[in-house]
């Protein structure tokens, strides 16, 4: 199988760390990553160093996914010969992808007219009043209509490239990429971006009852028993999630459940009941049902879209 190309089209200044999220992906070895610009040559970063982009836009006609990380100041327009790089990249098929503010060069060349899409959420309002034919979502974390998807802020790049990864290769796969990187292996795209001023206390920090849950995932755990845990009421521990996480107890508990069964259905061949038991759906038909309704298709369907004959090679992942 030849690597899936990705290109990152940067531009002055670029945003470091939204084009570190795509390349920190996208170096795993089943992916072949580069950088290009509309004038090849040293590109100004906003951080203030320079990186040097090799290749120009003619990269983009070879690319399978073009990811646009950031688009600095956001009212600049994408020259014709970017918008036209651009749609001719998705007329023959590629995967166009945008982070933050690289919604707004996405915007412009008029494949998102009538459809949603997302950016940070400082710029929602900018972005809707600038292109009043696209949909904006300011309280997602990513949408992802398989031929374009776009990223809210910075780091929910992370989450989208990941979200990517999954698409293309499974869970399993994505999941090693995350543990490289130190990372949490799946946010879903339709979690509230993250809003508040300053970090929760200490006291109200959820990272301890995160990890509690993540090796506790075959029990029956419910929200009360979440909320006893931190010594709270289930509607303070309410709050508490949807400030740190954007979402409510149980959707986060299912994410999660649901993340560990792709991971079981890739790797293993275990029965669906013995599936259900080790994550905490309780029942084959509980596990089908829920499985259908947040990944789009059966689980038997998805085993055989991604179970490797074999055990892929991980060194260049781990």
């Amino acid at each position: 199988m030849s690597p899936h190309r990705v290109v990152a089209l940067v531009s002055a200044p670029q945003g470091s760390f939204e084009l570190g999220c795509v390349a920190g992906v996208f170096s795993a070895d089943r992916y072949r990553f580069t950088i290009c610009a509309e004038r090849p040559g040293p590109i100004r970063t906003v951080q203030g160093f320079d990186l040097v982009a090799p290749r120009g836009l003619r990269a983009l006609d070879h690319a399978d996914t073009i990811v646009i990380p950031g688009w600095l100041p956001n009212h600049r327009e994408p020259s014709p010969a970017v918008l036209r790089a651009l749609q001719r990249a998705h007329d023959r098929g590629a995967r166009l992808v945008s982070i933050c503010s690289g919604a707004f060069a996405l915007a412009a060349t008029g494949l998102l007219d009538g459809r949603r899409m997302t950016t940070h959420w400082r710029y929602c309002d900018n972005l809707q009043d600038r292109f009043p034919a696209v949909q904006v979502d300011p309280d997602v974390l990513y949408i992802d209509h398989g031929d374009i998807a776009t990223s809210a802020g910075s780091g929910t790049g992370y989450d989208l490239c990941l979200q990517l990864v999954r698409n293309d290769h499974g869970a399993a796969y994505a999941a090693r990429i995350a543990r490289r990187m130190v990372m949490p292996p799946h946010r879903e795209g339709g979690q509230v971006q993250y809003r508040a001023d300053e970090e929760p206390p200490a006291g109200e920090s959820l990272a301890a009852l995160l990890d509690w849950v993540s090796g506790h995932l075959a029990e029956p755990i419910t929200v009360d028993e979440l909320a006893a845990r931190c010594n709270v009421s289930p509607r303070t521990l309410a709050r508490r999630f949807t400030d740190q996480l954007g979402t409510a107890p149980g959707q986060w508990l299912l994410a999660q459940r649901i993340a560990r069964t792709r991971a079981l259905l890739e790797e293993t061949d275990l029965p669906i009941e013995t599936i259900a038991g080790h994550t905490g759906l309780s029942s084959a038909t509980n596990l089908r049902r829920r499985f259908q309704k947040a990944v789009g298709t059966t689980p038997s369907a998805y085993r055989r879209s991604f179970r490797a004959s074999k055990a892929p090679d991980w060194s260049s992942v781990m």
